[in-house]
């Protein structure tokens, strides 16, 4: 039987620790909450690592093949049906191959008695830590409907945000594309045709500006060694995606995109509308606040504010309250601890955050249309730039030389 390592706090307020044999966690924060203590965190001492690996073969499921299971979901077990025929009924509907395999191997980790919330954590591509934790706290409580609804709703939130930012990131990509290709275009294919008219009409010494004989030596380097300069290029390119996929450079890129004047903005927006609705869909759901902490940063998709979290939840740990924590960081608006005072107070967390969470999905949408409207004209600027810089190294040797002819 899985031993379980747990922290609660007694009815006096005092942290206790010990460790607990059940069969899944849903049994030991059911047995603490019986025994009047309040968990704080009940983790598995010894978890077996293939649960946290993916399956190979198992696919990639869309975000919103996610959200339609979970509201179908939803709506069956509210209705009174049995979770396995559920699940075997969503199953035989699917028309993803990919969900459907997930499915099956569901299907059969509940048939042999595994908690549901188990059963997805052996999947952790397609259902993420809030997913699962979520889930399982549903189970414990015994509202696993209504636990399914806030998830579905809070994973249309976050698709709702991210097609935004696609959406106004997809024009700037789109100049920088043209831009690039249009550089490569002009130095390949028209400068070098513009050096040979510039030599026939002056001689070989005729005397050119320093623009043009920047720009000209550029596209000879280009011309001639064509075969290297695009794959060292490519493979700059390349090696500069793979960097930022890596944690250093993950935490590079967030630590200076929160320098970068409008785009901070943007950022911390989105996090703190994440932080907010995360948390409290984890809180409401009945998850211990440490664990809630824990996976709201990991959710959070920000390493710097991942950071935070995660101090913060070993403070919280030593008796410090949230708001308190927050208060101190100034990765938070104002607004976010004065919330989180108000509702540790009334002992309705969930409540205000989710409040905080509606605002500032608000406030994103204005941000995000006003990092649009800075980034448009900056990006035609640029190209404007590029282009006038040729025009002028070209214009600049035929005016001369036309002054010369006469």
């Amino acid at each position: 039987m899985p031993s379980f390592s747990y922290k609660a706090l007694n009815p006096k307020g005092e942290q206790i620790e010990g460790t607990y044999e059940a069969t899944d966690r849903a049994v030991v924060v059911k047995s603490l909450i019986e025994q009047g203590l309040k968990p704080l965190s009940v983790k598995e001492a010894a978890p077996q690592s293939g649960l946290r690996l993916p399956k190979f073969g198992a696919g990639k499921v869309k975000s919103d093949l996610i959200v339609i299971f979970t509201r179908e979901l939803s709506a069956m077990v509210g209705a009174g049906v049995p979770i396995l025929r559920a699940l075997n009924s969503l199953h035989d509907h699917s028309e993803s191959h990919a969900l459907k395999k997930v499915l099956s191997e569901i299907i059969k980790d509940v048939e042999a008695g595994s908690q549901l919330g188990d059963a997805l954590a052996k999947h952790p591509i397609v259902f993420s830590d809030v997913y699962v934790n979520m889930v399982r706290a549903g189970e414990s409580a015994g509202i696993l409907d209504d636990i399914l609804k806030r998830l579905a709703f809070q994973q249309e939130k976050n698709a709702t945000i991210r097609k935004k930012i696609k959406s106004a990131m997809t024009y700037p990509m789109v100049l920088v594309f043209i831009t690039i290709l249009a550089f490569f275009g002009l130095m390949l294919f028209v400068i070098p045709q513009i050096g040979k008219i510039l030599k026939d009409l002056g001689g070989e010494d005729a005397e050119l500006p320093l623009l043009t004989q920047a720009m000209l030596a550029i596209s000879d380097v280009m011309v001639n060694f064509w075969f290297i300069v695009l794959p060292v290029f490519g493979f700059g390119i390349f090696m500069l995606i793979r960097f930022i996929r890596t944690p250093r450079g993950k935490s590079t890129l967030h630590h200076f995109s929160l320098r970068v004047p409008g785009i901070k903005t943007l950022i911390m927006k989105i996090a703190v509308a994440r932080f907010a609705r995360t948390f409290s869909a984890l809180i409401g759901a009945g998850v211990p606040v440490l664990e809630a902490l824990e996976v709201t940063a990991h959710a959070i998709g920000n390493v710097v504010y991942e950071e935070a979290l995660l101090n913060a939840a070993k403070e919280v740990e030593n008796g410090a309250t949230l708001s308190s924590i927050i208060e101190k960081n100034k990765l938070f608006p104002a607004i976010v601890p004065q919330m989180l005072a108000v509702g540790e107070e009334t002992g309705q967390t969930d409540v205000v955050l989710i409040k905080v969470a509606d605002f500032y999905e608000e406030e994103v949408d204005v941000a995000i249309d006003g990092v649009s409207s800075i980034i448009e004209p900056v990006m035609i600027v640029f190209m404007g730039s590029m282009v006038g810089l040729i025009a002028a190294s070209v214009m600049m040797p035929i005016a001369s030389l036309s002054q010369n002819i006469k």
